[in-house]
């Protein structure tokens, strides 16, 4: 608590009684040590809660398992250095948003068409030869070019679906 000065040290326009906040010279300023730690407390706490509400997004994509966690993550830190909003906009949406899988239907498709070409599973994927690219020769014999449609030809007299077999099961 502050002091009362004295009549002789006091100035003549000062009052009788000091509030409690007013320190006398050379004591220490209670008040101001307080509010130095509340200052660094909110400031603290500030920071915490900025922070974790910058990564909200990332969290909520890590906590759902989802695929696009890294493409969160990244639109999150642009947000963070950039300080553009729509990047972490972006990251939430892309979090709280489920994307299709499409990786497992067409992996079944592709392993269906595999059985039905009689392939192993997975060995669908083949190196090309490359003077198959031009559509010259298909594994050393002369590709035929389609016979031509006529238009005015009936179904019976189309052509015989021909045998289709690998080139590696050709004899």
């Amino acid at each position: 608590m502050a002091t009362t000065p004295d009549a002789a040290t006091a100035h003549p326009t000062a009052t009788e009684h000091l509030p409690g906040f007013i320190t006398a010279p050379g004591e220490t300023d209670v008040l101001m040590v307080v509010m130095w730690g509340v200052l660094a407390g909110s400031v603290l706490a500030f920071g915490i809660l900025f922070l974790r509400l910058h990564t909200l997004p990332e969290r909520i994509a890590h906590r759902t398992h989802k695929l696009q966690f890294e493409i969160v993550a990244v639109l999150g830190l642009i947000a963070l250095f950039t300080h553009m909003h729509i990047f972490w906009v972006a990251g939430l949406l892309l979090a709280l948003v489920d994307l299709p899988d499409f990786g497992t239907p067409l992996n079944r498709i592709a392993g269906s068409a595999e059985k039905i070409a009689g392939l192993p599973p997975g060995g669908g994927w083949t190196e090309i030869p490359s003077e198959t690219i031009d559509g010259t020769e298909h594994a050393g014999e002369a590709v035929d070019a389609p016979p031509p449609h006529h238009g005015g030809a009936k179904p019976s007299e189309a052509p015989a679906r021909p045998d289709l077999t690998l080139a590696s099961k050709r004899s």
